[in-house]
């Protein structure tokens, strides 16, 4: 059994892979020196990473210009935090372990802090899962009963329960803030953006799954299902919505900025838990989107209810899109929005977080570039689809662009204005979650993060033996990896533990039935059915198996009649295909 549910995790996995197209054909056609962007990644890294901890260290957040720090998503030494895979991705397993003591001493949830309930999941949440899932690679001595069980793991707990107070609404959709140590103000309001309601999923559903809580799934799906149930009759969201009252608030329907990850975590967590429904979702959404939105490859923003355009402009959150299509397999049109995108980077070395798009130009207020990784991140995964070397150049000139303009003596500052390059004194904790992870993993085509499967461990639970380590990463909207294999190693429901003693018996009781079959075809004369009774299955056997077979086996990934069946080589394969 414990082979068998080896192979079915690893099946999950190669179904989930993207395209690899063959090497050779992308880096040496241009004369990009891979290796050398790589190494110029790595000090990027380190010179942001070092300064961090000599000046800002245990503020959340580095302040480049200053050269000191400042608490900005509630005090939880966020840089820290974000940057933990990152070093495991960069090889460095000796800082990752010395991190991973000075967070479980320094870092207390129980504090009089006002926090936003989408940064502390994705951020910390997010985290403190992928850091713990990746311990043992690292070289961590772990517990016993690990991944089930381990302190990064009750840290994420931890947080994820502070957070819960927040879906206590007559919708299930969750208020924006929450105080870490009273819960909801009681003046807090209503009004949350359809991102910081839809992009728990991936979170949620791996802490239910690793600690066999079903709560914090529950209230993701809860959240998910909400607003897909106050979607418009033109299958459209909107972007703020009032949680108490499912009332929206703001009705400009679009990809980008306040709405993004909530179509992002639809695919991701069908990805991750093998899921029809979110799928379905998404496909939907999708349609919707290409009907009402999509305009010679770009993304406008429309009104959610008649479809017209409100907002002709490119936002820099949108750049994630490309790698969402990549991931439904999706390439032609990824790789043509993708494009677009691209030039505006050429025009400005940067994207700035509005581009007006008729006019070909900046929105005033809106010219600053953060150091955001959403369009490295689309090159990272159409790379690995499609080995184009346009990929690799943009993150060639997102390095040079980066070190040129933002690189201080403390850091890298975020770019006030693209047009003058004035900077400003700030280097947000996603710049080493996420900008300089994807810009590392595009340059690194042998990281383990791009594993194919070939290689991987087997690890003893309570509950049996699982596969880990072995690619498929699901990379939450902060760039941290979650190994989707992990979910299926702590499976605690006894009714699963009961369907695998019932395969047992079935499998035993076929292979008796078939050698009593063979002899009493000879004693008989053929097409005589044995009357011994044994033979016949009890009434009470036969109830358990059929009560159960709506349960998923421990011995494979969940069945289920996909509209998405499989992402097989990065092509979707649909029903009526």
């Amino acid at each position: 059994a414990a082979m068998l549910r080896s192979l079915g995790s690893l099946f999950c996995l190669w179904a989930l892979r993207l395209p690899v197209a063959p090497a050779g054909s992308g880096a040496a056609a241009r004369g990009l020196d891979v290796a050398s962007y790589r190494e110029r990644v790595r000090a990027m890294f380190y010179h942001a990473y070092e300064h961090y901890l000599e000046s800002a260290f245990p503020y959340d957040e580095l302040r480049p210009l200053t050269c000191d720090g400042q608490d900005t998503w509630g005090s939880f030494s966020l840089t820290l935090i974000d940057a933990l895979d990152t070093l495991l991705i960069l090889g460095n397993v000796s800082e990752f372990q010395r991190v991973v003591n000075v967070l479980q001493e320094g870092v207390d949830f129980d504090v009089d802090v006002n926090a936003s309930v989408f940064e502390t999941n994705i951020r910390v949440v997010g985290g403190l899962l992928s850091a713990h899932l990746l311990s043992k690679k690292a070289g961590v001595e772990v517990e016993a009963g690990w991944p089930c069980s381990g302190p990064l793991l009750r840290m994420a707990e931890e947080a994820a329960r502070k957070l819960l107070p927040a879906f206590q609404t007559p919708t299930g959709m969750p208020y924006g803030t929450v105080n870490l140590l009273h819960g909801v103000n009681p003046g807090e309001t209503p009004v949350t953006c359809t991102a910081g309601i839809g992009t728990f999923i991936v979170e949620f559903a791996t802490l239910s799954h690793l600690t066999g809580d079903p709560v914090f799934e529950d209230v993701a799906r809860k959240a998910l299902k909400a607003l897909w149930k106050n979607r418009s009759d033109i299958g459209l969201v909107g972007n703020h919505i009032d949680v108490i009252t499912a009332k929206w608030v703001a009705q400009d329907a679009g990809i980008g900025a306040g709405v993004d990850s909530y179509f992002e975590y639809l695919v991701k967590g069908a990805i991750l838990l093998q899921d029809k429904e979110l799928m379905s979702m998404f496909l939907e959404y999708n349609k919707a989107i290409k009907n009402y939105t999509k305009f010679d490859d770009w993304y406008l923003w429309v009104q959610m209810y008649k479809g017209t355009v409100s907002m002709p402009v490119f936002q820099s959150l949108e750049a994630y899109w490309p790698g969402l299509q990549s991931l439904i397999g999706d390439v032609d049109n990824a790789m043509r929005t993708f494009l677009n995108y691209y030039t505006v980077w050429k025009q400005f070395g940067g994207l700035p977080e509005f581009y007006n798009i008729p006019q070909g130009y900046t929105v005033d207020k809106r010219e600053g570039y953060p150091l955001r990784p959403e369009l490295i991140e689309s090159a990272m995964y159409l790379y690995r689809a499609t080995r184009d070397p346009t990929l690799l150049e943009l993150g060639r000139d997102a390095v040079e662009s980066i070190e040129k303009i933002s690189k201080v003596d403390c850091g890298f500052a975020t770019i006030k204005d693209l047009r003058d390059h004035r900077l400003d004194n700030r280097m947000e904790s996603f710049f080493l979650a996420e900008t300089v992870k994807y810009l590392y993993l595009l340059f690194d085509p042998d990281n383990f993060i791009h594993n194919d499967g070939s290689v991987f461990d087997v690890v003893t639970t309570p509950y049996g033996e699982c596969i880990l380590n072995a690619g498929g990463f699901v990379f939450n909207t902060e760039a941290h990896p979650i190994d989707p294999a992990a979910l299926h190693c702590c499976r605690k429901r006894k009714e699963e533990q009961w369907e695998v003693e019932d395969l047992m018996r079935e499998f035993y009781s076929l292979k008796k039935t078939k050698k009593l079959t063979l002899k009493r075809t000879s004693d008989h004369g053929e097409g005589e059915s044995p009357k011994d009774p044994e033979d016949a299955p009890s009434e009470k056997s036969g109830e358990t198996r059929n009560s159960k077979k709506n349960s998923h086996s421990l011995l494979s990934c969940p069945s289920q009649s996909f509209n998405s069946k499989l992402a097989v080589l990065g092509q979707v394969f649909l029903d009526n295909t």
